[in-house]
């Protein structure tokens, strides 16, 4: 006799659940340190939503930052990349509360951007305001069209 396979109800949100598993299986950095011990790729507990927009004069950047606490954010650039980093700190927790329901992020976060080669990385300008990060980065003058004969050696 062979043995009978038992049906099972097909459910999405279970499906849903196993590939996001094997997704962050496929992509978590646990392990990808250089020399020094120090993680390669840094993660946040939470990531916060971004707008980014282009005028003629500038890019703009707009992070929702609800809960966080102007002090706690830290906006740099480097090398071309634009680093906004900080963190949402939770609240204390009183004794005599009862969750039904956790929903909320806390923790540190990053978010990082490449920036344009037209950039002019000496005008950022950073402002914070009802949990709202504005970042404004100079485009660079715009470059001479003039034409340079390069002489060929040889």
């Amino acid at each position: 006799m062979l043995p009978t396979k038992q049906l099972e109800n097909w459910d999405p949100f279970r499906e849903m659940e196993s590939l996001s598993k094997r997704m962050n299986r496929l992509f978590d950095i646990t392990g990808w340190n250089d020399e020094a011990g120090k993680e390669l790729i840094e993660r946040g507990d939470w990531c916060p939503s971004c707008d980014i927009s282009e005028t003629e004069k500038e890019y703009r950047i707009h992070a929702e930052l609800p809960n966080v606490k102007k002090e706690d954010v830290h906006v740099t650039v480097e090398n071309g990349i634009l680093t906004i980093k900080g963190e949402r700190r939770e609240e204390k927790e009183e004794k005599d509360t009862k969750f039904h329901r956790r929903e909320l992020s806390y923790g540190g976060f990053m978010r990082r951007f490449s920036l344009p080669e037209d950039c002019d990385e000496g005008k950022v300008d950073a402002s914070f305001k009802n949990g709202m990060l504005n970042v404004a980065i100079a485009k660079a003058k715009a470059k001479t069209g003039k034409i340079k004969e390069i002489a060929i050696n040889g």
